[in-house]
């Protein structure tokens, strides 16, 4: 929660209710029949006691939308106690114009800035499509409530194999700050050359890799996965020799990965460390790839090497 607003791409916002535009016409008594006052279906409404004659009264219209449900309610609001919040959304993806739109519809039972005040909260969101996490959407601040309604439609302009709509219903979750440090970190150098479409990956140095009290040995035996994915199926894996000794192993091999060019943005590298001897204890992990596939560092990684091909860029990355 915060401050802060941009533009929405598109907007569905409206009244939740429509208007309704009443007049009366008081001359003359009323007698009970009721008439020029329409069902949602068009049919008047009369009373069966008394036939419509004499003096009436024009009462307006009924509006429909005055009666509609929230097909969105029901028992969905029933929240377990340490409950944060629940976001409503809708996801339709146009194929044709390669567009994803998302509606955010409401959230309800945000929590509280002030304990015993169930009103004081600013509530806005902010929507990332991942693994990009610098551009994000976000809606308007509603103030004052913990119960929002929004009714706001962005447009992201990204390729899915995927057509049509969708409700969503997702609970928050707390964010929980984790220190991927702590796993340690390996050296990985890439490198492709268009004219063979070969993509070299180089695994280097590591630096203090965390293991497990109960795997810990006296001397450690590590080796490295390397798995090539495209259109996220892994479609083919290679492994490094096992080094055994210090918690910061030198792997120091390469691998070549045929791939065609125009398959790059569909194509992304995913390197496994492992300890023990069957090499089934995952110590941690990095994906380097498209926009598809990673982000941050891993990403400026990727474009850093294909902007630079025939040329072997060496970056460190955190496991986690």
């Amino acid at each position: 929660m915060g401050s802060g607003d941009t533009t929405p791409v598109g907007s569905t916002a409206g009244s939740e209710y429509g208007g309704d535009s009443r007049t009366t016409t008081s001359p003359g008594p009323c007698r009970g029949s009721f008439t020029d006052i329409p069902t949602m279906s068009g049919t008047p409404l009369t009373s069966p006691s008394h036939p419509p004659s004499g003096a009436t009264c024009n009462l307006g219209t009924i509006n429909p939308e005055l009666y509609k449900t929230d097909e969105l309610e029901g028992d969905l609001d029933q929240y377990p106690d340490d409950h944060i919040g629940r976001v409503w959304l809708q996801l339709e993806y146009h194929s044709d114009a390669e567009k994803l739109l998302v509606t955010l519809i409401k959230a309800k039972n945000l929590p509280s800035r002030l304990i015993g005040s169930i009103n004081s909260c600013d509530p806005y969101v902010r929507l990332y499509l991942m693994p990009d996490e610098r551009r994000y959407l976000q809606t308007k601040i509603r103030k004052k409530t913990c119960n929002p309604r929004f009714d706001e439609t962005f447009g992201f302009q990204e390729l899915y194999p995927w057509e049509g709509k969708r409700m969503l219903r997702r609970d928050l979750e707390r964010e929980v700050s984790l220190s991927p440090r702590e796993l340690g970190q390996v050296e990985l150098s890439l490198c492709y050359n268009e004219n063979l479409e070969r993509l070299t990956v180089t695994v280097g140095d590591t630096k203090q890799l965390k293991v497990d009290k109960e795997l810990r040995q006296e001397k450690n035996e590590f080796q490295s996965r390397i798995a090539l994915l495209q259109q996220t199926k892994v479609s083919k894996t290679k492994k490094t020799a096992v080094v055994k000794g210090s918690d910061s192993p030198s792997f120091n091999e390469s691998f070549h990965f045929k791939v065609a060019l125009d398959a790059l943005d569909t194509t992304a590298i995913s390197v496994i460390v492992t300890v023990g001897r069957k090499a089934d204890k995952v110590v941690g992990r990095v994906q380097l790839g498209s926009f598809m596939f990673a982000r941050g560092r891993a990403l400026e990684h990727w474009n850093l090497m294909l902007s630079k091909k025939r040329q072997n860029v060496k970056q460190w990355h955190t496991l986690t």
